[in-house]
């Protein structure tokens, strides 16, 4: 069971990768999200949900495994936070790569209350919920920008 946890926690192994472990378990969260970019939104929301539930328990087994609060290798909140920044993203490679910066930047800084979050709320809700936050700015951040920039990209 420890490996099925392991496997989930760490994207695929993803974030067991040397250095960056968070941008590259956000980088993996591409290619789940590009065979789910295209569902119903009501189907989409309830597979982030499902991603949610099961984040929360493995996250949490996984840290306690790894012996680490918030250890680097636990990236399915990142794969959340990316699934997040992309809900509803325009239909263009420019959108989901602004999408994705704009989720490791709002990770990384850790503006108010994802900072709260990230401090004081442990376990395996805590390692989610920062990262949650952190997609929902990143989401209003890309489609704010995209209505200002959008009409650039287009043919």
């Amino acid at each position: 069971m420890d490996k099925l946890i392991m496997f989930l926690a760490t994207g695929g192994y993803s974030g067991m990768l040397p250095k960056c472990p968070g941008t590259w378990g956000s980088i993996a969260a591409l290619i789940p999200w590009f065979f789910m970019r295209n569902l119903p939104l009501n189907t989409y929301l309830l597979m982030m949900s499902g991603v949610f539930v099961v984040g929360v328990a493995v996250a949490g087994s996984a840290e306690k495994i790894l012996d680490r609060p918030d250890a680097g290798p636990i990236v399915i909140d990142e794969f959340l936070g990316v699934f997040i920044a992309l809900t509803l993203v325009p239909n263009h490679p420019v959108a989901w790569l602004l999408g994705l910066a704009l989720f490791r930047f709002f990770d990384i800084l850790k503006p108010f209350p994802v900072s709260w979050f990230d401090q004081r709320i442990h376990g395996g809700i805590g390692i989610m919920m920062d990262d949650v936050i952190a997609g929902l700015y990143a989401l209003a951040a890309l489609q704010l920008i995209w209505r200002l920039i959008g009409g650039l990209f287009t043919a």
